[in-house]
């Protein structure tokens, strides 16, 4: 009887304001947090300098935040419904900005690593909390639109994030970077206060569990497991992956660990993670693709500025701006997505999105190019994000069907946090692929470049002799060629490695399209209700 009021009291209950109005409240926490993490990137030469540390030394600024951010995503969704989600979210929101002022404040580069550990602390919770917030405020054939509000704030918080780090930093200080999240915080603390609100359904779950003895041997394995696991992808590629001892020890130490973990969560009564639920099968399956596709978004991610920078050197805010059409972009398709996947089959929608991001990835492997523009390169980014607004969204949407009112907090959190383990993996991969790849062009064009090649031959002539022209001396005019010629050599070897690369992530979204038709079609007008698993 007291499960059935549980559902009855949620099935007649509404958020007492406009649910638009609660979508606009929680949104803006993560639009803040997504673009704090874009604007820290830009800023790492400024914060390196001001403190005298090397380049490497300064990428703890990113790595420690992602870390404790990683650590905190899978155990959110047990924080919200053991003390309560508004009250989670909003104490999330305060550490948030009281970290982002002591960022600011820090006079070494210790206690801004430190006190970015807690910014990712309290910036964990911010996404899943808000994704489930919004599940629970709209009715599952509004959810198309609620989701739809929460990724345009994620696709712009990062085309704009360079843009404006660029600003502050350049004409004020980095530390404003961090200063600027507190009047935001404090408007977003006011506002959830007075309009976000914690489902009847969530109260009794709450109670329910309060007595329930806490898992510490769940939470302590998640976080030497996950933390583990991010220290090897983020050191991997820079340490030489097994080559290194510290990365063959920290693999071995995250999958036993791990392992572990998933044993001893299947088994315990009252789990961190309910990982039972990866028995419904549109859970399972969104999340395995979730993971390929982070993977995928977040490597291209990282390629394209990368080749723009190193290979045809534009200046990192050039490059920004030549992947912040993009993001404009998917904020013109987001509103379409959602209002689509109320009114169709959002299996559809997703199979289409694969297979127009497939597309996307295999125009850009075709022409990518040393001897592309500006707008070349704005107009790939374009064409590969296209179908992105019609894999969120319908994703979001099918991941929730089947799965009773009471685990969406669980849902919203391990969807993030396979996103997100998906994203460092990808960055790991795709730039360990290109540095690999790079090496094997190499050698294969190097074969090729020999005195005994008449076509190499009268390159080196004709360079010598245009130099000579110029004054230089014959012998080190035919030095300075070879040097050139090594040059070009390494650039087209890049260049050809990143069209490789790109090339197979393309067939990778491609293999994602059967998933689409793996899950169930959502029953419209029809809520989940059926009990938890056990």
């Amino acid at each position: 009887m007291a499960a059935a009021s549980i559902v009855i009291d949620h099935a007649a209950w509404r958020p007492r304001h406009n649910p638009y109005l609660v979508a606009f409240t929680v949104t803006m926490a993560t639009f803040m947090e997504v673009l704090d993490t874009s604007i820290a990137n830009i800023a790492l030469p400024h914060i390196a300098g001001a403190f005298g540390a090397s380049a490497n030394e300064s990428t703890w600024v990113l790595t420690s935040y992602l870390v404790s951010n990683g650590i905190v995503l899978p155990i959110s969704a047990w924080l919200a419904t053991r003390f309560g989600r508004k009250r989670y979210y909003m104490c999330c929101v305060a550490l948030f900005a009281a970290s982002s002022f002591l960022c600011g404040l820090a006079p070494t580069l210790g206690l801004l690593v430190f006190f970015r550990i807690l910014q990712g602390v309290g910036g964990g919770g911010l996404q899943p909390s808000e994704q489930s917030i919004l599940a629970d405020t709209f009715t599952p054939e509004q959810r198309g639109m609620a989701f739809s509000v929460y990724a345009m704030a994620v696709v712009l918080a990062p085309a704009i994030g360079p843009t404006i780090g660029g600003w502050i930093t350049d004409n004020f200080s980095w530390r404003w970077i961090f200063y600027i999240n507190v009047p935001i915080s404090i408007v977003s603390l006011l506002m959830s206060n007075h309009f976000v609100e914690d489902p009847p359904y969530l109260k009794a779950e709450q109670a329910k569990r309060k007595g329930a003895t806490v898992d510490f041997v769940g939470l302590g394995l998640v976080a030497l497991g996950v933390g583990s696991l991010q220290m090897v992808m983020d050191k991997g590629q820079e340490l030489d992956w097994f080559g290194s001892h510290l990365i063959t020890t920290g693999t071995i130490a995250a999958a036993v660990i791990l392992t572990i973990w998933v044993w001893w969560e299947w088994h315990h009564p009252h789990p961190i993670v309910e990982l039972r639920l990866l028995k419904r099968r549109n859970l399972s399956t969104a999340m395995f693709s979730m993971v390929l596709l982070g993977s995928v978004l977040y490597g291209t991610t990282v390629l394209l500025p990368e080749f723009l920078e190193t290979l045809m050197g534009y200046p990192a805010a050039i490059a920004g701006e030549a992947m912040a059409a993009g993001g404009f972009l998917m904020m013109l398709t987001m509103p379409t997505s959602g209002a689509l996947t109320g009114k169709m089959d959002p299996r559809i929608m997703l199979a289409f999105g694969y297979l127009a991001t497939a597309l996307g990835l295999y125009n850009m492997a075709a022409h990518i190019s040393l001897g592309m523009d500006f707008w070349t390169a704005s107009n790939l980014r374009m064409l590969q994000v296209a179908g992105l607004a019609f894999i969120f969204i319908p994703s979001n949407v099918l991941c929730y069907a089947g799965v009773p009112r009471e685990m969406n907090n669980q849902v919203a959190s391990m969807m993030n946090f396979v996103r997100n383990i998906g994203g460092s993996i990808g960055i790991a991969v795709v730039s360990t692929m290109v540095t690999r790849a790079t090496q094997r062009r190499q050698n294969f064009l190097a074969a090729h470049l020999n005195n005994g090649n008449p076509q190499f031959r009268d390159m080196i002539n004709g360079m010598a002799a245009t130099l000579h022209t110029q004054g230089v001396g014959m012998a080190e005019a035919t030095h300075q060629a070879y040097e050139r010629m090594n040059m070009m050599l390494q650039q087209q070897a890049a260049a050809v490695a990143y069209k490789d690369v790109i090339s197979i992530l393309a067939i990778v979204v491609l293999c994602l399209i059967p998933t689409a038709f793996i899950m169930v079609k959502p029953q419209r007008g029809k809520s989940a209700d059926a009990p938890p698993p056990h």
